[in-house]
């Protein structure tokens, strides 16, 4: 079943990335910070995907941008591919190539704009929005993780946000949060936008009963959904959409023992592995031969 996630982040046609070289080429993040860490984790970055998307959609402009020009409602499987593997880039490619990327992103969300059903004007590069995007993805990634994997110390919560500015900046969140306070400073000036909706059911319902992993695993997708919802914060998750939909009685051990199994498998051809084999060939490199 955890080969099945791990499967999401294998590159989707027209998304291939070379991780393994060139040999010693830094990243955006840094190769010993604790982003690599938590960004290894399929288990962390499938639960953290879902609630970044809850959050975005109960954000009335995010959510008509996320929902009216893309491709989620036709085929989420591989929007959820190509999602997970542009965060894959960001933090494990080469600078060179993520800022590439990140470019195309960019341009291809300055096409992106509308109206609401209320009536405001959107578009998907205006920085509050993408403060919200960005700063929802990090939280979702993070809290994941420390939820479900391993506690993080406040500290390497602070660090992990740090540890992104740099690409927050180059997708256009100038003011996406580099701390935990910052998140929930942001979190309550956002709060009173925010509101539920038939997106929000539509979205929990496709992923509950589309198969988007591999093989026989739609249980196991429904358990990291109610995951998912339980780790959303207040006020999205006392949402009536998201009422009753976390996790069950004793399921978050359950969730626990799959995130920490996930940490432990050997994986040497996820972009995690490809990208540490390249830093240790540089650091080689670097290294002075010792006489005989």
């Amino acid at each position: 079943m955890l080969a099945a996630i791990q499967q999401l982040l294998q590159p989707p046609p027209g998304m291939d990335v070379d991780f393994k070289a060139p040999s010693g080429a830094p990243a955006l993040f840094p190769s010993d910070g604790i982003s690599w860490t938590i960004f290894s984790n399929p288990v962390a970055l499938f639960i953290g995907g879902v609630s970044a998307v809850l959050l975005e959609l109960a954000e009335p402009a995010v959510r008509s941008g996320v929902w009216d020009h893309s491709s989620f409602r036709r085929d989420p499987g591989m929007r959820l591919r190509r999602t997970g593997f542009a965060a894959m880039v960001t933090v494990y490619a080469p600078a060179e190539q993520a800022r590439a990327l990140i470019g195309r992103v960019v341009a291809m969300h300055e096409r992106v704009n509308g109206v609401t059903p209320d009536g405001q004007p959107y578009r998907a590069n205006d920085p509050r929005l993408l403060d919200w995007v960005q700063a929802t993805a990090s939280f979702g990634f993070i809290e994941a993780y420390h939820r479900y994997v391993r506690t993080l110390t406040p500290a390497e919560k602070d660090a992990a946000l740090t540890e992104g500015a740099a690409a927050s900046r180059l997708y256009g969140a100038v003011g996406a949060p580099r701390s935990w306070q910052e998140w929930d400073d942001l979190l309550a000036s956002t709060a009173p936008r925010l509101e539920g909706s038939d997106v929000l059911s539509e979205f929990l319902s496709i992923m509950s009963n589309t198969p988007l992993l591999p093989g026989p695993t739609l249980r196991l997708q429904r358990l990291l959904i109610r995951a998912a919802v339980e780790m959303t914060p207040n006020p999205v998750r006392s949402l009536p959409q998201l009422r009753g939909k976390g996790l069950r009685a004793g399921e978050q051990s359950l969730v626990r023992v799959l995130g920490r199994v996930a940490g432990a498998l050997p994986a040497p051809q996820t972009p995690a592995a490809q990208a540490a084999a390249r830093i240790r060939r540089g650091e080689a490199r670097k290294t002075p031969m010792k006489d005989d």
